[in-house]
């Protein structure tokens, strides 16, 4: 997903500028956009660790109060981000739920070595 909307933003890093420092609603949102495409990326690495952390993440986002409302013309803009995010939200707690599942399943294999198996040894008594 480099290269997405958001690529090129004002970032510290890799870090996508927080969206309650922000001074305009675009910027909010540009912001907003990065993290979901941030999210995709790490979903495409495909690593549990990686992805767990995003469900870990414990903070919700507050709009900004220094704003004033959404304008109407980024309504539109809004509400795909809103289905975008909720997407990408679905398909992390699909990941962690198939990842637990996963290391429930080899948490519950044995990995002791198996029974030994006879051997027979030709030879004259």
């Amino acid at each position: 997903m480099t290269g997405g909307p958001a690529a090129g933003r004002d970032r510290v890093g890799d870090v996508p500028a927080l969206a309650g420092e922000a001074r305009n609603w675009p910027a909010v949102l540009d912001a907003l956009e990065g993290d979901v495409y941030q999210a995709e990326e790490t979903l495409a690495r495909g690593r549990a660790e990686e992805i767990a952390a995003w469900g870990r993440r414990s903070t919700d986002w507050i709009p900004p109060s220094n704003l004033g409302p959404l304008p109407d013309d980024l309504r539109e803009r809004a509400a795909r981000l809103l289905q975008h995010q909720l997407a990408v939200a679905e398909a992390l707690v699909e990941q962690i739920t198939q990842s637990q599942k996963q290391r429930d399943v080899a948490a519950r294999m044995s990995y002791t070595p198996t029974r030994p198996v006879a051997s027979f040894i030709d030879r004259v008594l």
